[in-house]
């Protein structure tokens, strides 16, 4: 394996080499297939990113062994600054990695944007393809095309604190209803405590509200969209989640502006009896003061024992259309997001694979999984496929509306309205 100059080296271990990707005619723009030569891969940083580095370079030198003549350049990059790395490289080729991870939801827009090949072929020939998840494999494909392989997933459930619930003699809530109920009664017996912890900010954890009341985001497909966000059913959602910004649960004054990781933060921390968080928030949880004085459920849906729909989160990896490896890349792609590279990152990092069977098989043995499991297994919900969602997240839209609705500015049909007029403008743009 090549290293860039900028990566410390990497520790080796083995993995066996995925299938091969049949041969096909080129759909890349570079009109090149060379079989042999230096590819070039960019992945995601992460926070603790040595055991990340252990499982790839293990692929890698699977890889490198049954290619011979072909080396791999692995270069971690930081999430925050990706935007802008994989637009030059969409825009100059030469700059270009072969293959890349992304986010999920950027799959519609850097389809638009033409910097991802149409793999459509080569997946439905792997064999490993038909255990992927039906919701991760939503989330490379865009009007019936797949742009990329999954290669984890990642959804929310209830975390709560046991031995607050012992000492207060409550029962797990089973409904939403009862979930906001329970909070209260935290609160009210333990005023220096979040009784839920939510925020303003916190998107994802605000969607299954407004999924589990039988709203949508938008309407339409083959990337053709409408807001839905202020249909009634939406608007009930957005009523249900926004009532929790109160003094008697979690204060609006302090709760308005938390995003996802503050308000996992504050639950590992000790600061709440309740939280809603990843399976990906395990670690920092386990990290915290309530280790061991914790559990987790999936998150109650409307009815007693419905599971709300979670978002279905997490990162994919795709070949570059300017890609002058094209069969190589694609089978690297099918290495770094095999079932077995799947099994060691979930050991190495805890991200949940996007292979149902291999998700059942690491259930069984971490049972921390197992309500993250259920959640999926439950059914989960996925962004629009459209180039407009990037814009829609990154203008904080749906986090405006709710925080207007928490400090009272505007009343749930208002900001509802005008969060509408707001997407159907973005979905307008994108065509």
């Amino acid at each position: 394996m090549k290293l860039s100059p900028r990566l410390p080296a990497l520790v080796l271990a083995a993995l066996a080499v995925s299938a091969c990707a049949p041969q096909t005619s080129s759909n890349s723009s570079s009109g090149k297939d060379d079989k042999t030569g230096t590819l070039r891969v960019w992945l995601f940083q992460e926070v603790g990113n040595k055991p990340k580095e252990k499982v790839v370079d293990t692929a890698v030198a699977a890889f490198e062994k049954a290619h011979k003549g072909t080396e791999v350049d692995v270069e971690y990059i930081p999430v925050e600054t990706r935007a802008q790395r994989v637009k030059a490289a969409f825009n100059d080729p030469s700059s270009a990695p072969d293959l890349m991870e992304y986010g999920n939801t950027d799959t519609a827009g850097y389809v638009k944007d033409g910097g991802l090949l149409d793999v459509t072929e080569e997946f439905g020939a792997w064999n490993e393809a038909k255990d992927t998840d039906p919701t991760a494999k939503t989330s490379v494909t865009v009007d019936g095309k797949v742009y990329g392989s999954p290669f984890y997933v990642g959804v929310r459930a209830l975390y709560y604190r046991t031995d607050v619930f012992k000492q207060l003699g409550l029962e797990v809530p089973k409904t939403m209803a009862e979930l906001a109920v329970t909070a209260r009664k935290i609160r009210a017996a333990r005023p220096e405590l979040y009784g839920l912890v939510v925020g303003g900010a916190y998107t994802y954890g605000a969607m299954p509200f407004i999924w589990a009341n039988g709203g949508e985001l938008a309407t339409g497909k083959d990337g053709s969209y409408a807001s839905a966000i202020s249909g009634a059913a939406a608007r009930k959602g957005i009523k249900e989640y926004t009532s929790l910004f109160t003094d008697d649960n979690c204060p609006a004054a302090k709760c308005a502006g938390m995003g996802g990781n503050d308000t996992i933060t504050a639950f590992a921390a000790g600061k709440a009896g309740m939280a809603i968080g990843g399976d990906f928030s395990h670690t920092a949880v386990e990290a915290g003061k309530v280790k061991g004085a914790y559990a987790v459920v999936p998150l109650p849906g409307v009815s007693a024992g419905s599971i709300a729909p979670a978002f279905a989160g997490g990162n994919n990896i795709g070949v570059l259309k300017s890609t002058s490896h094209r069969t190589l890349a694609v089978q690297l792609m099918e290495q770094l997001t095999s079932k077995k590279t799947q099994t060691a990152m979930f050991g190495a990092m805890g991200f949940l694979p996007t292979f149902a069977d291999v998700r059942q098989q690491v259930a069984a043995e971490q049972p921390y999984v197992r309500p993250f499991a259920q959640t999926l297994a439950a059914g989960t919900k996925f962004v629009p496929a459209s180039p407009a969602w990037s814009q829609i997240d990154s203008s904080a839209v749906l986090p405006t509306m709710f925080q207007e609705v928490i400090s009272g500015k505007k009343s749930v049909a208002a900001a509802s309205e005008e969060a509408a007029t707001k997407m159907n403008d973005a979905f307008g743009s994108a065509g």
